[in-house]
């Protein structure tokens, strides 16, 4: 297993081989996550669903909310978009710049407690056409996210900071699949944001 921790200022590659995901640990300011997570708790429609998983229809473990131009599906559900809010867009252009790509959408999920979650996927639905860029940012409290190689199984984790950023790119969806595992841990409320480029396919 390999285990990169927080305790870095410099971007860094975490993953070995097989694609890309880099980890920026402090892009927002503890002023501005904080203002981040005030204004997106009060101002997102959060959603709770159902998804299908393995066959069988099952609560959706965190809370969600689609932004952007096009809708999306994943796990037997679909998204209507919603239209991004001055606070997505200057999400959006920070990691536009630093990702060195475009979006056009943002999933942005609530993990309430420990036991909210993701389960184990890849971001590889036709949508996101080939090779995807994916930034995704936490603010919030601190969540494990694990990466696990699809063939040779390897585990790379990492915990995700409040005001980072990761950016995953190239192979990473092809040949690794993620997830934040649940924990018993006590752990504060956490936003993700997952920005993405959809086609219309």
């Amino acid at each position: 297993m390999t285990l990169f921790e927080a305790g870095f200022t410099e971007p860094r590659q975490i993953l070995p081989r097989d694609g890309e995901a880099v980890y920026f640990q402090t892009v927002f300011s503890h002023e501005q996550t904080a203002r981040y997570l005030r204004t997106l708790t009060d101002e997102t429609p959060w959603e709770a669903r159902n998804i299908i998983l393995f066959g069988k229809e099952i609560p959706q473990p965190r809370l969600a909310c689609w932004y952007g131009d096009l809708g999306y599906s994943y796990s037997g559900i679909t998204l209507e978009p919603r239209q991004m809010t001055p606070t997505l867009v200057e999400i959006q252009q920070q990691c536009e710049s630093l990702a060195n790509a475009k979006f056009n959408s943002v999933l942005v999920n609530l993990y309430r407690h420990g036991q909210d979650s993701m389960g184990l996927h890849a971001d590889d639905e036709r949508e996101l056409g080939v090779e995807p860029v994916i930034a995704s940012v936490s603010i919030g409290g601190e969540r494990n996210f694990r990466l696990r190689h699809r063939e040779s199984k390897e585990l790379v984790q990492i915990t995700l900071g409040s005001g980072s950023l990761l950016v995953m790119s190239g192979l990473s969806q092809q040949c690794w699949m993620h997830d934040v595992p649940k924990t018993k841990r006590h752990v504060e409320p956490r936003i993700n944001l997952t920005f993405r480029l959809i086609h219309n396919v």
